[in-house]
Parts: structure tokens; C-alpha cells; sequence
């Protein structure tokens, strides 16, 4: 009975390992950002801190998956720490969903798969419960605590993360035309053909400065893109910050809002060919308007709170 405890002790605690560890690449790929912006959004981080937190806090998913794989003084040590931290997230789902209700997506694994926070808090519950099992299942070998291992370790796990996906304060927009401080043809929004397809914004973006950004209820990165700009709304709520959507409202816009809580940004929808002529085909589309003039085109990347601070200021 002994060797078979042991066996299915090692099993569950490899499969534990594995979830971290998955949990850890889902985060850091296909894109970080998420998960960064929790930081700032529960106010813990500002936007030049939130990349380091989030990346530590990859490296200690790392960390313990990688004990938790080899059974690394399970019951001493790798166990307890693994439970505190999937207690710690329980505590942070439940208060979000207490302050934002169960929407949108918790980021357990990244935007790979997506999970509301209750569906996180019964995922780490279930984890939890495996601990327990494994804890009074464990009967096997026993390994002296070594510092000098779990500093290896540890170190290691911590500079993965940072060297896999680099933190870059010095974005650059490689993937827009240099072509500004020219006229948005805005009047294709205030005196649309097809009101059917053209939703008239409720302010007049042709003037003093606004900060708009086109687009689509359906692409990942604009969704991304919406999600900084609500923080950015929220850290600063007098900043210009205006939606042109495109896509169904019908069927796409409330799933929209629950995954990316931007309900507290202005908007109005264009659909079909005036959209494509405002914001063309390559999406999201962030444009800095003075006057209705062109003066400053972003991708999400270089999109910045300080930035928008300062050039309404100027």
C-alpha cells in the first residue's frame, strides 16, 4: 500500500507542478500586458512597477512548479508555501469579484484560456484540496532543507520571466505610417451617409485634444488596448479618452465590456467602409486629434497615461 501512496502522491504533485507551470508560459505569452495591468488596477503598482511585480510573481509560479515536480520537501516546505499562495489568490478573486462582479476574464492562464474569477477561485480551490491530499498521502523520501538549492532555484526562476520576455520602457511603433499633422476626415462621423452603419459621437472630436483609438469588438489586441485605456480612465478620469467601435453591438458589445471593463470610456459604433477610411485595416488604431489634426499616432504598446498627461498639459 506504501509504494502505491507514493506514487500517486508523485503523480498528483508532477500535475500540480505541470498547472503552475502553464500557468506561469500563459502568462508571459502570447502577451504580458494583462496581466500586468492587474497590478495597477488593484493600486499596488504604477505603470513603470507593474512589469517587475508581475514578472516575480511569474517567477514564484515557475519556482514552486518546479519543486512541486521534484517533491522537494513536500510536506516541510513546497506544500504549505504552494497553499499560501493559492489562498492569496482566492483572497484577490473574491475581492474582485466583490468590487467588479464575476466578469470578464480572471487571468489564471493568461488570455490562452480564459476564466472568470469564480471559475479561478473553484480552480484554486480544487488545487488546494490536492495539496491536502498529496500532504497526507506522502509517506516517501525525505530530503534535508538546502539553502543553497532553493536559492539556485529560486534565483533562476526569478530572471527566467525577465529574459523571456524583456521589459522595454522605449517602445517604438514599427507597424505605423510616420505620416501625421494632417486632417481626420471626422465629418464621416458627424455627417455619416448611412446613419444605420455611423453612430454619432456624443462630443465633438473636431475640437480641443482627444485621445481616440478605433476599434473592433473582436480583435485581441483592441481588446487589450481597451483594457489599458479603462485604468487610464481610472487613474485619471478628466483625460479625453474616446471609442470609435466597429463590429455587431448586438451580439459582440456586452462580451466586450465584460472581458475588458472599459464601460467607463465614451464611445459610439462605425461599421463598414468609414471606418476602414478613418482607422484602415490595421487595428487598434490610437490617434492623438488637436483640432481635429493628426498630431501623434501609438499602438497599445507605447500607449501611455504620463504621455496623454503631458501632451494635454502642453
Amino acid at each position: 500500500m506504501k509504494p502505491f501512496k507514493i506514487i500517486l502522491s508523485v503523480i498528483f504533485s508532477v500535475a500540480l507542478g505541470l498547472v503552475f507551470l502553464y500557468s506561469a508560459y500563459t502568462k508571459l505569452f502570447p502577451v504580458i500586458e494583462t496581466f500586468e495591468f492587474t497590478f495597477v488596477d488593484i493600486g499596488i503598482a504604477n505603470w513603470y512597477t507593474a512589469p517587475v511585480i508581475a514578472r516575480l510573481l511569474i517567477g514564484l509560479e515557475i519556482f514552486l512548479g518546479v519543486l512541486l515536480i521534484l517533491n522537494y520537501n513536500l510536506k516541510k516546505f513546497t506544500l504549505p508555501f504552494t497553499a499560501a499562495l493559492l489562498l492569496f489568490f482566492i483572497i484577490y478573486l473574491s475581492v474582485q469579484i466583490a468590487v467588479s462582479g464575476n466578469n470578464g476574464n480572471c487571468g489564471c492562464f493568461g488570455e490562452q484560456l480564459k476564466m472568470t474569477p469564480l471559475q479561478g477561485i473553484l480552480k484554486n480551490v480544487i488545487m488546494i484540496a490536492v495539496c491536502a491530499l498529496i500532504y497526507f498521502l506522502w509517506s516517501g523520501w525525505k530530503l534535508n532543507f538546502n539553502t543553497s538549492f532553493l536559492s539556485m532555484v529560486g534565483i533562476t526562476a526569478a530572471i527566467i520571466p525577465f529574459i523571456v520576455n524583456p521589459i522595454d520602457y522605449t517602445y517604438t511603433s514599427n507597424n505605423l505610417d510616420e505620416k501625421v499633422n494632417y486632417p481626420l476626415e471626422l465629418n464621416l462621423l458627424y455627417e455619416p451617409e448611412d446613419t444605420a452603419k455611423v453612430e454619432i459621437p456624443t462630443i465633438d472630436l473636431r475640437k480641443g485634444k482627444h485621445v481616440v483609438a478605433f476599434l473592433s469588438l473582436t480583435c485581441s489586441h483592441c481588446r487589450i488596448t481597451a483594457k489599458k485605456f479603462r485604468l487610464i480612465k481610472k487613474n485619471n478620469p478628466e483625460l479625453p479618452v474616446y471609442f470609435v467601435l466597429n463590429g455587431i453591438k448586438q451580439e459582440k458589445f456586452q462580451d466586450f465590456i465584460d472581458d475588458t471593463k472599459a464601460d467607463n470610456i465614451p464611445y459610439s459604433f462605425c461599421l463598414g467602409k468609414t471606418f476602414v477610411q478613418l482607422a484602415s485595416t490595421n487595428l487598434p488604431r490610437i490617434y492623438y486629434l488637436d483640432n481635429g489634426i493628426v498630431v501623434k499616432k501609438v499602438d497599445y504598446f507605447e500607449l501611455s497615461q504620463y504621455d496623454i498627461e503631458d501632451w494635454v498639459k502642453e
